[in-house]
């Protein structure tokens, strides 16, 4: 997988850093551990993505423990962004995107 491409975030303070010093781009936080087969399939979506969007948007990998497995929370200029994804949850996309198209969609219709 090509993971290893983008910022790996284990701490808090590493989390809330990377909020609060990005700016003028979405940042896109996937929650989640490489150690998940749907996580590394997230994973490999969004770092085939990321140079794509690199104009407009950062992307990084939190591996941590959640509940909702994979979660991808979007921010802009350190605000959380809600989004309608179809679901209750506008705050997260909690599922796998299942192409690279998918995710960009995502991004640039929210930027």
């Amino acid at each position: 997988m090509s993971s290893y491409l983008l910022t790996v975030l284990t701490k808090k303070q590493e989390v809330d850093a990377i909020i609060r010093d990005t700016i003028d781009k979405v940042l896109v936080l996937r929650f989640g551990r490489a150690s998940d087969p749907v996580c590394l399939q997230l994973d490999d979506i969004l770092s085939k993505s990321a140079r794509e969007v690199s104009k407009f948007a950062s992307v990084a990998l939190v591996d941590i423990d959640i509940t909702f497995i994979p979660s991808t929370v979007f921010f802009f200029n350190a605000y959380h962004m809600k989004m309608d994804f179809g679901t209750a949850d506008h705050t997260k996309w909690a599922v796998a995107f299942h192409k690279k198209q998918d995710f960009i969609d995502v991004v640039e219709d929210n930027m």
